[in-house]
């Protein structure tokens, strides 16, 4: 049996053992599982590896995708410029990380904007936003990092509120925080909604609910706004190639 699984903490949302579950079925791909390792702390890890040895292929999700970084053996080149990890592969015992979601997320940001280059706002600090930003930059989309706090690298979600001229030239918004996601479906970043119009695109990461209260506020102010749902498919074909290279 070919062994693949999840960590992260927590892990309700999940949308990987689904995804591949299917799959397998769907493919008529035999002889395949993939579990969930629900983690409370990054160094249960080595207990997860050492309980199963058989494992070929990991994925890391929230809030793991830095912290798991020293328990590997070696990065892939793209992803140690990226500075997170989601995908992992294991081979001869050797772990290599691997960013997927930067596949996913620039192929699937191109499907939408097409040709169009607009500046970008990207809300949240952790893995997810390094792959995101890693890919607007390949992409040739200039953006501003929103925090809650500001520091050299991010303006503050009170900058956003005090200069409406930011938004207005950062039409693209790209929420990398988990606020939102289900069950908690009220959630929502601390931008000033009342700036929204027509020429805001919102591309949220969050899939549970597929339309995100920012994804409404969006539209409601007449914008276009997506969920994460196919940088997700993507991100999980990429990984599944990986793991099978």
């Amino acid at each position: 049996m070919r062994k693949f699984g999840l960590i992260g903490y927590p892990l309700g949302h999940s949308f990987s053992k689904k995804y591949f579950t299917a799959k397998f079925e769907k493919e008529g791909i035999e002889g395949c599982q993939f579990d969930l390792y629900e983690i409370p702390k990054i160094e249960d890890f080595k207990a997860v590896l050492e309980e199963n040895p058989t494992l070929e292929g990991m994925a890391v999700t929230i809030p793991y995708k830095q912290q798991v970084i020293p328990f590997l053996d070696q990065l892939d080149s793209a992803c140690e410029e990226i500075g997170a990890v989601n995908c992992i592969k294991i081979k001869d015992q050797t772990l290599t990380g691997y960013n997927t979601d930067y596949i996913g997320f620039k192929h699937s940001l191109e499907l939408w904007i097409g040709d169009a280059r607009p500046n970008a706002l990207v809300l949240g600090t952790g893995g997810a936003s390094k792959a995101v930003k890693q890919a607007l930059k390949d992409l040739g989309i200039n953006f501003l990092s929103v925090s809650r706090t500001k520091d050299s690298q991010s303006i503050s979600y009170q900058d956003l509120e005090n200069d409406p001229k930011i938004l207005k030239s950062h039409p693209l918004i790209v929420n990398c925080t988990p606020l939102g996601t289900y069950p908690k479906v009220e959630g929502i970043p601390a931008i000033p909604l009342e700036q929204m119009g027509p020429e805001i695109l919102v591309y949220d990461l969050v899939y549970n609910p597929a339309e995100t209260s920012l994804m409404k506020a969006c539209i409601q102010a007449g914008g276009r706004a997506k969920n994460g749902q196919d940088m997700l498919e993507l991100q999980a074909e990429a990984a599944w190639k990986i793991w099978n290279d």
